[in-house]
């Protein structure tokens, strides 16, 4: 490789592939173990994605592995539901996690081990109340208080704490907390909580322990257990980096290193966990997996690609600085994804019928189409051409205003891979709603054979009225009418009363009958559409992945 050209390679590489390679290059490691470690109460959002990517993707660009790790110490709020859809949603993204493992697996250990810094003078059971030891934390510019039980003699806390164990105290009556500086200045170290009794039954464990370590000590000692080289963590977690060291000095176990990356946040959407679950509880949604929700398992059911999600991580990149992504920047990757690859169909979600008034009544003949213009291997397939046809309601406006190029009284059209056509009538109902559009078509102006010489502007899509099926078609828009809703007071009055229009009268090709949940079509000028597992015999249901264009930020700027 010439200099240059290193050069560049290495103007490339994120921070943290600079800290692995510098790692690798000075035998620090021979090889890197990463690790995604959820906990499993709730279900996983675009930004768990971005770190999903970032840790399998630095292991395997590295020649790595990752570990999928759950931190399932808080049985009060976990499920096997979570469980189940966690490891779903990572080999849905593509990737094959080295083992599937739990922090459960270690509660013995991290028992053992708590009981040596017990011992060693550095651990203690304390009695106090929740607010008791808040306030003795102190603030940032003031020292913390001691706790009075501070001083205990190892011995009784060793036993104090095997009473804990053996279920011997209430809920809440006391805590196991290290014993470090309650004057130092990062105020995680003010001799933080290790253990809390919680008398739960646990997914895994069951009734077995009424014990269970907090995040920041069970967390270092899971990497340390598994050999986890990089430990990549998000930034509100730089404040426990300090602990994490200090556990692992104290213990004198394999040496796992925490690093910090930001947040990546994704604009009209929330990223909290609680606040999903919210609105999953209060009914705003209908499930975790409605395809409005920014779960990863809402944006399958949508019809959304693992590569143009894994596209999506890549173009935000990784930094040490907060960012919100648009919204459209994601929606350019799913356009970009199933312009390649999804086939072509017609579709239309507001019929009105047109009548072709010189065409043979009984007659049908067939118009060929193309299925996917990008894949030249897609090939071809023909449609029903008959003398009554469905057309798109908007299609047609009996009074246009200028440069108005579709069908008007007068005014003529080209039926997509089909005839001209040209309107000269109207029927209407009692309440003068336009019920039928009477034309006429050119039979000379078939495409691909067109000898008419006529040239029109608009080009519609359609559907033969005796060849089409009934299909319900979910129009899926942005949940939220704000750019950032979780910084509103109420984040649930920014909800967009517009994010669902059922359009429960389309019709679509018949060979649409013929699908599978996760099926995905471009709706030739409708958008992208994935087969909804509601879906029935004779009636498929369709989700809107999302429209052709940028519709949204057209209105924005008209606004």
């Amino acid at each position: 490789m010439s200099t240059e050209n290193a050069a560049a390679a290495a103007e490339s590489l994120n921070f943290l592939e600079e800290i692995i390679e510098a790692d690798l290059a000075s035998g620090k490691h021979t090889s890197i173990l990463t690790r995604f470690p959820p906990e499993p109460n709730g279900y996983l959002h675009i930004g768990h994605a971005t770190s999903i990517c970032l840790n399998f993707g630095l292991a395997l660009k590295y020649g790595g592995k990752t570990n999928l790790r759950f931190d399932d110490t808080n049985p009060v709020t976990e499920d096997t539901e979570y469980v189940e859809s966690i490891i779903a949603d990572v080999r849905w993204l593509g990737f094959d996690p080295a083992n599937i493992l739990y922090a459960s697996d270690y509660f013995e250990q991290l028992y053992e081990w708590a009981k040596v810094l017990i011992n060693k003078g550095l651990a203690y059971v304390d009695f106090s109340s929740a607010e008791e030891i808040a306030a003795m934390k102190g603030t940032p510019t003031e020292p913390g208080r001691n706790s009075p039980y501070r001083d205990t003699a190892p011995e009784e806390n060793l036993a104090l704490f095997e009473k804990m164990k053996a279920g011997e105290f209430p809920d809440g009556h006391c805590t196991l907390r290290a014993k470090i500086d309650m004057a130092s200045p990062n105020m995680i170290m003010r001799d933080p909580l290790l253990y809390r009794i919680k008398k739960a039954h646990h997914h895994r464990t069951g009734d077995a322990w009424c014990i269970y370590p907090m995040y920041d000590w069970a967390h270092g000692q899971s990497d340390s257990i598994e050999g986890i080289t990089h430990s990549i963590c998000t930034m509100e977690f730089v404040p426990h980096r300090e602990l994490y060291d200090w556990c692992i000095n104290h213990l004198g176990i394999f040496p796992s290193k925490q690093y910090e990356f930001a947040r990546r946040n994704l604009s009209y959407a929330v990223t909290s966990k609680r606040k999903l679950k919210q609105l999953v509880e209060e009914n705003h949604v209908r499930g975790w997996d409605d395809p409005r929700m920014p779960t990863i398992s809402g944006y399958r059911r949508r019809g959304y690609t693992p590569e143009s999600i894994r596209e999506f991580c890549d173009r935000i990149g990784v930094g040490k600085r907060e960012m919100v992504a648009d919204m459209s920047l994601l929606e350019f990757c799913i356009r970009e994804d199933l312009n390649k690859r999804a086939l072509r169909r017609f579709a239309v979600l507001d019929p009105l019928k047109v009548v072709i008034t010189n065409y043979p009544e009984g007659q049908t003949e067939w118009m060929e189409t193309e299925n996917n213009p990008e894949d030249p291997d897609a090939g071809k397939r023909t449609l029903a051409f008959t003398r009554e046809l469905w057309i798109e309601r908007d299609d047609f406006m009996e009074n246009p205003p200028p440069k108005y190029f579709r069908l008007s009284p007068g005014n003529m059209v080209r039926l997509k891979s089909a005839f001209i056509i040209r309107c000269d009538s109207v029927a209407k109902d009692t309440a003068g709603n336009v019920t039928e559009v009477h034309c006429t078509y050119i039979p000379e102006s078939r495409s691909g054979q067109d000898t008419s010489g006529l040239k029109v502007q608009g080009v519609i899509h359609w559907l033969s009225v005796s060849e089409a099926v009934p299909a319900e078609v979910r129009l899926y828009d942005r949940l939220f009418q704000v750019e950032d809703p979780a910084s509103e007071e109420d984040f649930k009055s920014t909800l967009n009363p517009n994010s669902l229009r059922v359009a429960e009268n389309a019709v679509v090709e018949p060979a649409l009958l013929q699908v599978q949940p996760g099926d995905k079509f471009q709706f030739t000028r409708l958008g992208y559409f994935c087969v909804d597992p509601d879906s029935t015999p004779g009636k498929p249901v369709f989700n809107r992945t999302v429209t052709l264009k940028d519709a949204w930020a057209k209105e924005q700027k008209k606004g």
